[in-house]
């Protein structure tokens, strides 16, 4: 059975890099475009319903720019899970996770960035700007819905705390 993969590939989008600039629904200022259509799906919903099928995959096929936007995001909900425990209140995970998504983070040409085999350094000074603002938009945005979709009832769901542990590909930010 194939890895799921990112319904953005077949879109036009502006580049950086080698990976889109997707649009999203945000709240958070950044350069990320503005989903004009609040109904659909962006980004950030796909990474969050894909995660617990994606994460069980040690091989995962780029198709698209759109796809290494996907992993970054699947990569960085692993990271947050690991941060959370079974007795972390909402508040305080959220608390920690916005912690951690505004924190100093390695991009792609970064030589800390884990990825480097798979994304393009970004060619100029600008650009890599732009690529830190939209990733650091993206994890601000993760981290709000992440934790409205985990928390039920003010407690972590034990069917997302099972993937605490997982890998996908056998790799972490």
């Amino acid at each position: 059975m194939p890895a799921y993969h990112s319904q953005f590939n077949n879109g036009e989008f502006q580049s950086v890099g080698n990976m889109f600039l997707l649009p999203v629904k945000t709240r958070f200022r950044g350069n990320a475009p503005f989903a004009a259509d609040g109904s659909n799906e962006d980004i950030i919903d796909e990474a969050i319903s894909l995660f617990r099928a994606n994460c069980l995959f040690r091989n995962f096929e780029i198709k698209g720019n759109a796809d290494r936007v996907l992993i970054y995001l699947i990569l960085f909900i692993s990271e947050c899970l690991g941060k959370i425990n079974k007795n972390t209140p909402q508040g305080e995970a959220f608390k920690q996770l916005s912690t951690l998504a505004v924190s100093n983070f390695a991009i792609p040409g970064d030589p800390s960035f884990p990825l480097n085999a798979m994304y393009q350094a970004p060619p100029d000074r600008y650009q890599a700007d732009q690529m830190r603002q939209y990733i650091q938009q993206l994890r601000q945005e993760l981290v709000a819905r992440l934790v409205e979709t985990i928390y039920i009832d003010g407690k972590p769901s034990k069917w997302w705390m099972c993937f605490q542990k997982r890998k996908f590909m056998n790799l972490s930010l």
